[in-house]
C-alpha cells in the first residue's frame, strides 16, 4: 500500500497545499484539545477488601473478573 507521503506527491500542487493546510489544522485542533487534570475520585472504593485480600490478590481477582471469572 503506498504512504501518505506516495499519495500526496501524486497530486497537484495545489491540492498539495490543501493537504498541508488540513494537517495543519489537525495539528492546531489536537493541540488546543483541553488536557484536564487526573481524577482520582475511584481511589479507596475497595477499601472495604483491605482485609480480605493483598494488593498482588486483588489485582490477581480484578484480572479473573475482566476475562470472565474462572
Amino acid at each position: 500500500m503506498p504512504t501518505l507521503k506516495e499519495f500526496v506527491e501524486k497530486l497537484p500542487p495545489d491540492l498539495q497545499q490543501e493537504v498541508q493546510d488540513f494537517i495543519e489544522f489537525l495539528l492546531e485542533k489536537q493541540a488546543k484539545k483541553p488536557r484536564g487534570k487526573p481524577r482520582f475520585d475511584w481511589a479507596g472504593a475497595l477499601k472495604d477488601m483491605k482485609d480480605q485480600y493483598t494488593s498482588v490478590e486483588l489485582q490477581h481477582e480484578i484480572s479473573k473478573w475482566r476475562i470472565g471469572g474462572q
